[in-house]
């Protein structure tokens, strides 16, 4: 017989079955979390070479008993795998959308790196490619921004979520992000999402060493970028950071995991400039890294505005626990979660 662990793996949220709750913030990143492993076991599927029915019979539970059906996959051109997908409520009840928070219509998911042989390759590819904000020029991002692009004109953005984990989430940020500056705020879900940055929070344990380094970096950055002339519009409604901070996407990090601990630093760095009278100072800083003002590219893809970041505070037995997707819909985990706002 399956250990309990197995069967909770195997199986998702089991919870959720009997008490689903739409207005519940865990039920929703539960179901978020969920059709992101379905995107996973899509494509561990294809990859042993199952076909037709028996491709979807591992995966299917992972959005069937949430009653959403696969209504489209979501193929990279280069590797042939399978990145993301389309999932649709199979029953859009005018009822459900007579409250609020609804149900979404439509949720597009994306999977993260799998280190399998036949995704390995193209995957660290794309890794490299967030490293150096090169994310927007990749075919899978393509593929992936024209799919949220044709769901949002057909069923409109209120009703459809963006999720992604890892890799993925890196790919649902740009494209709530390029989004968001067209003022479509998506809701949106990301699941340990690269802050490609020197790893502060993981580097320095001294926590006086640690702020000082931060200040120090908010003073130089912003130095600089006034120095170019780089200063918020004249118009501050046309700031594109401002333009951005009008969106909120849902950010779930884990302190053990170094890939997207920085992000638990980066917003409190900003409450705290502002505790100690220097926040015009950080405002200008946080817009930009040291490395966008430099080459005068735009700002990285992990600076943000506003996010609701919720931190999982339970220990985790290794890098595999706390990068993985399955601890964003177990019950039994601690977790501390704030909204954070760009003022």
């Amino acid at each position: 017989m399956a250990s309990p662990r197995e069967v909770f793996d195997v199986s998702g949220p089991l919870h959720l079955l009997t008490s689903l709750d739409w207005r519940n913030t865990f039920h929703r990143r539960s179901i978020a979390a969920s059709l992101v492993q379905g995107v996973y076991i899509l494509e561990r599927d294809r990859q042993r070479g199952s076909i037709g029915h028996e491709l979807h019979a591992h995966a299917s539970p992972w959005w069937d008993r949430f009653q959403f059906q696969l209504n489209h996959v979501l193929v990279d051109e280069t590797d042939l795998s399978y990145f993301g997908a389309i999932y649709e409520l199979k029953y859009a009840h005018p009822f459900f959308y007579q409250s609020t928070p609804h149900p979404p219509r439509f949720v597009i998911a994306f999977r993260g790196t799998i280190t399998r042989s036949l995704t390995r390759s193209e995957d660290m590819k794309l890794n490299f490619k967030c490293v150096f904000d090169k994310l927007e020029e990749s075919s899978r991002f393509c593929t992936a921004f024209e799919a949220v692009s044709n769901t949002v004109t057909m069923a409109g953005a209120a009703n459809v979520w963006l999720a992604g984990h890892s890799l993925g989430a890196s790919i649902a940020m740009l494209a709530g992000r390029t989004m968001a500056k067209s003022r479509f705020q998506l809701e949106t879900y990301l699941f340990n999402p690269p802050f490609i940055s020197v790893p502060i929070e993981k580097m320095i344990r001294s926590q006086t060493l640690k702020h000082g380094v931060r200040i120090a970096g908010s003073f130089v950055t912003a130095g600089i970028a006034t120095a170019m002339r780089r200063r918020e519009r004249e118009d501050p409604k046309e700031d594109p950071f401002v333009v951005l901070s009008e969106w909120t996407p849902y950010l779930f990090v884990n302190p053990s995991d170094p890939i997207c601990a920085e992000y638990i630093g980066y917003f409190q760095h900003r409450d705290k400039m502002e505790r100690i009278g220097v926040g015009k100072i950080e405002r200008i800083a946080t817009k930009y890294s040291i490395g966008s003002l430099v080459s005068g590219a735009s700002a990285p893809l992990h600076l943000l505005p506003t996010a609701y970041l919720t931190v999982n505070l339970s220990p985790s037995e290794d890098f595999k626990q706390a990068h993985g997707i399955h601890q964003w819909w177990q019950q039994h985990f601690q977790w501390q979660s704030k909204l954070y706002r760009f003022k």
